[in-house]
């Protein structure tokens, strides 16, 4: 397993992680997902940490807290073999207090996570969602309070819109608080909007990416093509109107190359999206799920081998759109181009590959 710097921190990481969504099984959501009991998880553990898998994340909006508490039993006695990474922000409840990111809550979220993990510190304790009712200095002042008591290791954020990220960062230099090391994004085949300014900042601010829903909540594995209807078993059924939406030809067409791809390498088509996915900037590592051990082989078969500057190409061209305002002037008149080129390709064939 290739392990990765985490932005500009001092912390590796491997270019795969394990995400924990599936443990637990409870709420209309996150139930759907899976329904992984602690000895499920505990096997699913090892197989990652076989392969090299030490990273591990979890939420405390994801089945109510079931799954930090079936993380940390799957844990239990190997502690120092792995990175903890959790989140809090998003609602646990319907009080007041129940939201968000004040002093408040982040210490109380902070104490849960660790008291359901089983364990004294997390390695990364990240931001679920910006919380725009809190100032960014409580926010920012909270975390460094935490960090300097030692129960947070390293901070990040998820879903945060590129000038949440930044004014954040400016802060944090601004006031000497501990920096944002880690953006969890979402970011696939079918959902490549990180790349129009997340991912520039990302780059030139040091913020690593985690990449979640790599195959497109679940719309990449595969068995969701052309002129076929969706499986019966698919959790699309239940959790589609809460993930990111795709247009169905825009997805059909990604799907076509991907095959093609799967075809030339010998690999799945879930393996093929991940692996082009390892290869964007600014990625440290992708969040790959799974529901059993066989999912969890098959997602892991994703690393070790390289797919080729033509296969990129192709992928790259099957799955670009055209970029929005203010954007779109840089990948289409030369003078803007000169003067800010893209770090990846998006849209043609001919820009695809760059970076």
């Amino acid at each position: 397993m290739e392990y990765r710097r985490l932005g500009a921190s001092g912390l590796h990481v491997p270019a795969l992680s394990l995400g924990t969504g599936t443990f637990g099984g409870r709420g209309p959501l996150f139930g759907a997902w899976g329904d992984t009991d602690a000895q499920a998880a505990r096997r699913l553990v090892d197989i990652a940490l076989e392969a090299g898998i030490t990273m591990f994340d979890s939420a405390d909006v994801y089945s109510d807290g079931a799954s930090e508490e079936v993380l940390g039993q799957a844990v239990k006695g190997r502690r120092d073999e792995v990175i903890l990474s959790t989140k809090a922000g998003l609602p646990t409840g319907d009080g007041p207090g129940d939201a968000g990111t004040s002093r408040a809550r982040l210490i109380t979220a902070t104490e849960d996570a660790l008291r359901r993990l089983g364990t004294d510190y997390i390695d990364l304790f990240q931001l679920h969602a910006f919380d725009a009712a809190t100032p960014v200095e409580e926010v920012l002042a909270a975390l460094d309070q935490l960090v300097r008591a030692g129960k947070i290791r390293y901070v990040g954020v998820s879903n945060f819109a590129g000038w949440q990220l930044m004014k954040s960062l400016a802060v944090a230099d601004a006031r000497g608080f501990p920096r944002y090391v880690a953006h969890q994004v979402y970011y696939s085949l079918v959902g490549r909007d990180y790349e129009w300014e997340l991912l520039p900042l990302a780059a030139d601010q040091g913020v690593g990416a985690i990449a979640w829903s790599p195959l497109g909540w679940g719309r990449l594995t595969g068995k969701v093509r052309r002129g076929q209807p969706l499986p019966a078993h698919s959790r699309l059924h239940r959790t589609a109107d809460f993930g990111p939406p795709v247009e169905d030809e825009h997805l059909f067409q990604v799907v076509d190359a991907l095959d093609e791809v799967a075809e030339e390498t010998g690999r799945t088509v879930p393996q093929v999206a991940i692996n082009w996915l390892l290869r964007r900037p600014t990625v440290a590592s992708v969040l790959i799920g799974a529901r059993d051990e066989a999912q969890l082989r098959q997602n892991i078969g994703a690393v070790g081998w390289t797919l080729t500057p033509a296969q990129v190409a192709k992928l790259d061209a099957a799955s670009g759109k055209p970029a929005p305002y203010p954007y779109f002037p840089y990948e289409r008149q030369e003078g803007f181009a000169r003067v800010n080129p893209p770090l990846v390709g998006r849209t043609s064939p001919a820009g695809a590959g760059r970076g």
